[in-house]
């Protein structure tokens, strides 16, 4: 009788702990983050923009009359050509190849870039009236000097495609690479001011348009934010070709551009 009753005041005891501890705890499972090698791989878009820092156009050049029988023998033309800073904005499609350390690259890049071209000049202008006169009553010469600065808008469209290699490092991803296409371009008209006085004698509006091959080297890096999608920055020379233009100078317009932009990998 007493075994019995020591076993009842028992169980009672195990089961009020029991209830006073309340329901099971559910545990919940949570995802664990992708894994490093599938930061920024398969197909993206992007959108960028920045600034074109600066356009070569040559150095400063010098012309000289030197027809001995011009009535302006020994008058010069110096031309000074404006490289100011522009804008360009666009698009990005690309896929990237595998999940390893070094990942090859292919990009279409489509993109606005605008800059404001021209140059400032200085006419010293020599004139002779009778330049091949020898005699001491002849008149004698007369020099004058003439400042014009001449400035377009010029606007161009761009289409390139690029193979680049990414370099994975987890969140940082270095790339670099070049690539080929081709650009369209426009002036937005011709204005001629006198430096002196502010004058525009000449506005015209309206320009010309050309065609041509195009080519860049680029290099940059990109952060993940997420496993798809990141912010860059990147650096891109760029050359504008004149290959439908046959002279004996190089006139290509090489162009440095830098700029940053957002990118999304559809996984």
């Amino acid at each position: 009788m007493g075994k019995l009753l020591f076993f009842t005041v028992g169980m009672t005891a195990l089961l009020a702990a029991s209830l006073k501890a309340g329901p099971a705890v559910e545990y919940k499972q949570v995802a664990p983050p992708p894994p490093v090698d599938l930061w920024g791989t398969g197909f993206y878009g992007a959108i960028d923009m920045g600034a074109n820092l600066y356009q070569n156009r040559g150095d400063d050049r010098t012309f000289t009359n030197d027809d001995l029988n011009s009535h302006f023998l020994g008058s010069t033309l110096e031309v000074s050509p404006k490289n100011d800073v522009g804008f360009f904005g666009g698009v990005k499609l690309g896929y990237v190849f595998g999940t390893g350390i070094v990942r090859p690259t292919i990009e279409g890049d489509f993109f606005y870039n605008g800059f404001r071209d021209g140059a400032h000049s200085t006419l010293n202008e020599v004139f002779s009236p009778c330049p091949l006169c020898e005699c001491p009553f002849c008149p004698v010469q007369i020099l004058t000097t003439r400042e014009r600065d001449v400035s377009t808008w010029i606007n161009s469209g761009a289409f390139l495609a690029n193979f680049i290699l990414r370099f994975n490092f987890g969140r940082f991803q270095p790339y670099a690479g070049a690539g080929v296409g081709g650009y369209y371009a426009e002036s937005a008209g011709v204005e001629i001011t006198d430096p002196i006085t502010g004058r525009t004698p000449v506005n015209r509006g309206g320009g010309h348009n050309h065609a041509d091959l195009a080519w860049d080297v680029v290099g940059g890096s990109d952060y993940f934010f997420t496993h798809n999608l990141s912010a860059f920055i990147e650096y891109r020379f760029l050359n504008y070709t004149s290959t439908q233009i046959d002279t004996r100078e190089d006139r290509d317009l090489k162009q440095h551009l830098l700029g940053a932009g957002v990118r999304f990998f559809f996984h």
